[in-house]
């Protein structure tokens, strides 16, 4: 009698073994992808496009984080591995301390649970809900789409002349987002712009032939409404988050993709005159930020300054979240201007008040200490070095979802490199907690065993 053994499945190995899967198995992905399109609903900041005075994406993550607890109790998924639940809760920590020992921690607590909906919550619920490569594509695929909406209003904007003010002539592009948040637009559209160049470099397993050039013509496109933006710290941002891209892709395809972006740049801003001029001036203005700044630029040092005497006051756990606003006046120099002038892109004249630093690093630094900014970025650089780590690992074996690796780490560094001229607020901010999720999902996720449910 011969004696036959079957052997069992092995279980994958990698994100790229995993069985496919239909969407009747990613069906709760969809109330995340609808909290990122919905970041595209006009606001004015007299709550239009808010429900009980929260923003609609805002609303539609909370709805993610309720429909990923219920995956996981009644679906019984696994959590969150060891290894993510301390790289993603690290950031609590920090909240948790800066919050408990605020001078008014009542006052502390929305601050609080905004933190926590971005760094932890967020994050945590694209990780354990995005299963597989497509899965991730889809979330990826709803920044490239929302940046295209985004940068398809801006340009219209800039033609017609009914954009933010900028330099007398209101011709800022801002999409949807108003001449009070003109960091909106220039975020999403830096999201899909390095999303479509990393789809475009690794073009996804299957992809129909016919769709093979949408990636490449989109980020070139995309360019334009970034420029129209005016926004130079959106530009570094984007410029390293695309380099990074490149250099991750492999030397013959950086020199391409270098020799082809260089191209698109002159045909699309120097041939046509896009903006020509005022960009030119916009990009010198980097390089005198310290010998003439402009008005702006003098605000955002005086507030730097103001961030880092807040932080000498109290080291260890800052003045308290939200605390900011109230101690700015005690530690800022009289060259503090009253706030920021704001017209056009159908909004009247309004003076913005300065309640933050506009760098996410001071902003922590000086209302949650170092303890809170160890903590944070401490959580960031994990993500960074782990997803690095493990698209050369994936590059160098062959695997087939190389190209959801270049997503995660270019948009990973545009964010760390944003947040050195900016810091969350706005309609935009919960995008980044779902590009923290796709950051953690590449660096951190672990397949799950053929035929779980």
């Amino acid at each position: 009698m011969t004696l036959t053994v079957t052997a069992a499945p092995a279980a994958p190995t990698s994100l790229e073994q995993e069985p496919p899967r239909g969407w009747g198995h990613r069906w709760p992905l969809l109330p995340l992808i609808a909290a990122v399109l919905l970041v595209a609903v006009p606001g004015d900041g007299s709550g239009a496009g808010a429900l009980f005075g929260v923003p609609a994406a805002d609303l539609l993550s909370g709805v993610a984080v309720l429909v990923c607890a219920g995956v996981l109790l009644f679906l019984r998924r696994r959590p969150l591995t060891p290894a993510a639940a301390l790289v993603l809760g690290l950031p609590a920590v920090g909240l948790a301390l800066a919050t408990v020992t605020a001078a008014d921690p009542v006052a502390a607590l929305p601050g609080f649970v905004r933190y926590l909906q971005i760094f932890v919550l967020v994050p945590a619920v694209v990780l354990l809900l995005v299963r597989d490569a497509q899965g991730f594509r889809a979330v990826a695929g709803a920044l490239v789409l929302l940046g295209v909406v985004e940068g398809a209003t801006g340009v219209h904007q800039y033609v017609t002349g009914s954009g933010a003010s900028y330099m007398g002539e209101e011709i800022r592009a801002v999409g949807t987002f108003g001449p009070g948040d003109v960091m909106g637009m220039a975020t999403v559209v830096g999201y899909g712009l390095i999303a479509a160049a990393a789809f475009a470099l690794r073009t996804p397993a299957g992809t129909p032939r016919r769709l093979r050039a949408w990636a490449p013509v989109t980020a070139a496109l995309l360019v334009v409404p970034l420029a129209l933006s005016f926004s130079r710290g959106a530009w570094i941002a984007t410029a390293a988050g695309a380099l990074a891209v490149i250099a991750l892709t492999g030397l013959r395809q950086a020199v391409r993709a270098l020799a082809v972006l260089g191209a698109a740049g002159v045909v699309l801003v120097g041939g046509f005159g896009v903006g020509s001029e005022m960009i030119s001036q916009r990009l010198t203005s980097i390089t005198e930020v310290t010998s003439a700044p402009d008005r702006s630029v003098n605000d955002r040092y005086t507030m730097w300054a103001a961030a880092a005497g807040m932080w000498r006051e109290r080291p260890a756990t800052g003045v308290g979240l939200k605390g900011f606003p109230a101690h700015r006046d005690g530690h800022a120099s009289i060259g503090l201007s009253s706030g920021s002038d704001t017209e056009g892109a159908g909004q009247e004249f309004r003076k913005q008040p300065l309640l933050s630093p506009h760098n996410m690093y001071l902003l922590v630094l000086s209302e949650q200490g170092l303890v809170g900014l160890t903590a944070l970025v401490g959580s960031w650089a994990a993500l960074l070095v782990a997803g690095v780590r493990r698209l050369v690992l994936s590059r160098a074996r062959g695997a087939a979802a190389v190209e959801c690796g270049l997503v995660a780490v270019g948009l990973m560094t545009w964010q760390t490199v944003d947040f050195l001229y900016a810091d969350i607020g706005g309609p935009s901010t919960v995008l980044t907690g779902v590009v923290l999720g796709l950051a953690a999902w590449w660096a951190l996720h672990e397949p799950e065993r053929a035929g779980a449910a």
